[in-house]
C-alpha cells in the first residue's frame, strides 16, 4: 500500500480539489481547506445547481426537489426578515424532529444572516425553556410536540415569535408556518453577505451533567468538515489503489436526529451540496430502515452502532435488496471490533467507514476505512491534513507513541467557544487547540484510538479501567445485544467494574458464563465484579449514546452492587 504521507502530498497538491493555505482564524495562522465553500448559503446555491429538480427530500409520501426546498427556504427568509425583523447574529430555535420543515428553517435562518439554534427534540418542555432562555432566540420554530412541551413556559418569553410546524390547532398567539408561505412567488434568497468566520450555529452538547452548553459554530467549521468527509473518502481509495472518484449525489438515509452534528453538518450538508437524496426515518426501526433502503436505493448509511446492531440483527435481513448501498459509516459511540466482523460477513463488499469527531469539531476530525479499518477496527484513524492532534498528561505535556492521554484538537473545524460561557470556554479552548476530555492514544504509524472519555474511566484501586474494553469484549459474546460498564462503589478499592447486559430475545446466560467469557479476554482487574440483566433496551439520549447515569441508578436500586 502506498503511505499515508504519499497519499495526502498527492491529494492536497496545488491545484487540487483539497488544496491547503494558511489564512489567520481568530489572530492564528490555520491551515484550511482552499475551496471549501465560503458558507452554508453557498452550499445551498451550489445544490440547488446540481440537484435541480431532482428528490432531495423523502419523507413519508412526499416528496420535494432541490428547486422547490430552494424556494421554499427563500420565502421563509424572507419572512424572518421582513416580517419577523430577524438580522445578522439574531438567534432563531429550531425544536422539532426530522421534519422537511426543519432544513428549509436552518437554510432560512442561516440565509438572513442568523444563528441556527438546534434545540434537542429529546428535550423536556423545561429543557427546551432552558435553550431558548439560553440562547435569546428571538423566533422559535416547533413542531406540535414540542409546542405543547413548551405550552407553560412560553409566557416567560414574551418578545419571542412562535412558529408552529405541523400543527392542526395552532394556540392563540402563534404563527402558523404554512400560511407565512403560502402563496408566496418564486424569489430568490435576501442580500445579506456572509462572511466564512460569522458564527452559524448553535449546538447543544448532550447535557448527561449539569446544564448543557451551547456549541457556536461558524459557517468555515462547519463546511470544512464536508471538505474533510470528501477527503477521508478520495483517500482510502488511493490507499486502495484506486483512483478517487469525483464525489456522487448519492441516497443517504436519515436516522439520526438533525439537532445533533452528526445528522446536519455530515448527513444533511453534504446531501444538499452534492445535489443528493435525503430519506427521513420518522423514528427509528430497524425493519422500517430496511424497507426505506430497499426502496429509496439508500447508496449510504450514517448511524450509531446500535444503530447497526439492529440492523445485523434483524432476522429477514438477507430479504431486502440492499445491492445499492456502498457505504456504511458508523461514530458517536465506540465501535466493538465484532461489529466490524458481523459487517464484513453480513453485508461483504461496502466501504466500512468510522471516525472521531465531537460538537466543538464540527463533527469529523479523522477516518479511517477499508482495508486499514479491517485491520485495525478498534481505530478512528488518521487525523486529516488541515487538522493536529496531540495526545498529553495531566500537564500538558506530549507523552510517547501508544502511552494513552487527553486527546487535544487544532483545526478549521474547531470552534471559537461555547455560547456565552466564558469560563467553560477559557478551560477547553487554549491557544486554538481543543482539550476534549477524550483520552485516546496513537499507534506508531499515527492511527488515533480512543480509550475512553476521561469521566467513563473506571479507578479500581487506584488502575485505570477502559469500560470500552469491557463493553467490546462482552458484545465479542453471541448472546449479548447490549452492554455498559459501569463504576460502583466498593468499601476498599474506592470503584469496582460493573456491568450491565440486555441479550438477545430468547437468549439465556448465566453471569457465570460471561464472566468465564470476559477472563479468557481481560485482565482480571478489569473483569466485573457484578452482572446485571436487564430485559428492556438501555436507556440512550438523541445521539445514541447510552446514558448510564440513568442505567446505573435503575440496576442499583433495583439490586445492590454486592
Amino acid at each position: 500500500m502506498r503511505t499515508y504521507a504519499d497519499i495526502d502530498g498527492e491529494l492536497t497538491q496545488a491545484g487540487s480539489a483539497f488544496e491547503i493555505e494558511t489564512v489567520e482564524i481568530g489572530g492564528r495562522p490555520t491551515r484550511v481547506w482552499k475551496h471549501a465553500t465560503p458558507s452554508l448559503v453557498e452550499v445551498l446555491r451550489e445544490g440547488r445547481i446540481r440537484g435541480g429538480d431532482s428528490d432531495f427530500i423523502v419523507h413519508g409520501d412526499e416528496r420535494i426537489s432541490h428547486e422547490t426546498h430552494y424556494q421554499r427556504v427563500a420565502a421563509f427568509a424572507h419572512v424572518l426578515q421582513g416580517q419577523l425583523g430577524v438580522a445578522k447574529g439574531d438567534r432563531v430555535a429550531i425544536a422539532m424532529r426530522n421534519y422537511p420543515e426543519w432544513p428549509i428553517a436552518f437554510f432560512a435562518i442561516l440565509a438572513v444572516g442568523g444563528i441556527a439554534v438546534a434545540l434537542n427534540a429529546w428535550w423536556t418542555g423545561e429543557e427546551l425553556a432552558f435553550g431558548l432562555d439560553d440562547s435569546g432566540a428571538k423566533v422559535l420554530v416547533a413542531d406540535a410536540e414540542r409546542l405543547e412541551r413548551l405550552a407553560p413556559y412560553l409566557s416567560r418569553f414574551g418578545d419571542l415569535a412562535a412558529i408552529a410546524v405541523r400543527a392542526e390547532e395552532v394556540p392563540a398567539g402563534l404563527l402558523k408556518y404554512d400560511a407565512l408561505i403560502a402563496g408566496a412567488p418564486p424569489c430568490d434568497l435576501p442580500d445579506v453577505k456572509i462572511e466564512p468566520d460569522d458564527p452559524a450555529t448553535i449546538f447543544y452538547t448532550s447535557g448527561t451533567t449539569n446544564h448543557p452548553k451551547g456549541v457556536l459554530a461558524s459557517h468555515r467549521n462547519i463546511c470544512s468538515n464536508m471538505v474533510t468527509l470528501q477527503f477521508t473518502i478520495a483517500r482510502t481509495a488511493l490507499r486502495a489503489g484506486r483512483q478517487p472518484s469525483a464525489p456522487l449525489p448519492g441516497v443517504r438515509l436519515l436516522c439520526v436526529p438533525l439537532f445533533h452534528a452528526t445528522g446536519c453538518q455530515s448527513v444533511l450538508q453534504t446531501s444538499v451540496l452534492l445535489g443528493g437524496k435525503l430519506v427521513f426515518m420518522h423514528k427509528w426501526e430497524p425493519l422500517a430502515a430496511l424497507e426505506l433502503m430497499a426502496r429509496e436505493g439508500v447508496t449510504q448509511l450514517s448511524c450509531v452502532p446500535t444503530m447497526l446492531w439492529d440492523v445485523l440483527n434483524t432476522p429477514t435481513l438477507g430479504k431486502y435488496d440492499l445491492s445499492a448501498l456502498r457505504s456504511i459509516g458508523i461514530g458517536g459511540a465506540a465501535a466493538p471490533p465484532e461489529l466490524v466482523r458481523r459487517v464484513n460477513q453480513l453485508l461483504p463488499g461496502r466501504n466500512l467507514a468510522n471516525g472521531y469527531g465531537l460538537t466543538e469539531g464540527s463533527s469529523q476530525t479523522t477516518g479511517i476505512g477499508g482495508a486499514d479499518f479491517r485491520a485495525k477496527p478498534d481505530s478512528v484513524g488518521l487525523p486529516v491534513p488541515v487538522c493536529d492532534i496531540r495526545i498529553v498528561d495531566g500537564n500538558g505535556r506530549d507523552i510517547p507513541t501508544g502511552v494513552a492521554g487527553e486527546i487535544w484538537i487544532r483545526g478549521p473545524n474547531v470552534v471559537e467557544g461555547y455560547w456565552h460561557r466564558p469560563e467553560a470556554s477559557a478551560e477547553t479552548f487554549i491557544d486554538g487547540w481543543l482539550h476534549t476530555g477524550d483520552i485516546g492514544r496513537i499507534d506508531e504509524e499515527g492511527f488515533l484510538y480512543i480509550v475512553d472519555r476521561a469521566k467513563d474511566i473506571i479507578i479500581r484501586g487506584g488502575e485505570n479501567v477502559s469500560s470500552a474494553e469491557v463493553e467490546a469484549a462482552l458484545f465479542e459474546h453471541p448472546s449479548v445485544a447490549e452492554a455498559a460498564a459501569i463504576a460502583v462503589p466498593h468499601p476498599a478499592l474506592g470503584e469496582a467494574v460493573g456491568a450491565v447486559v440486555r441479550l438477545h430475545n430468547g437468549q439465556e446466560v448465566a453471569a457465570a458464563v460471561l464472566l468465564d467469557h470476559l477472563r479468557e479476554r481481560l485482565a482480571g482487574f478489569k473483569v466485573p465484579s457484578h452482572i446485571w440483566f436487564e430485559s428492556e433496551p438501555f436507556p440512550r439520549n438523541a445521539s445514541g449514546k447510552i446514558q448510564k447515569r440513568d442505567l446505573k441508578e435503575v440496576v442499583l436500586a433495583r439490586e445492590p452492587a454486592p
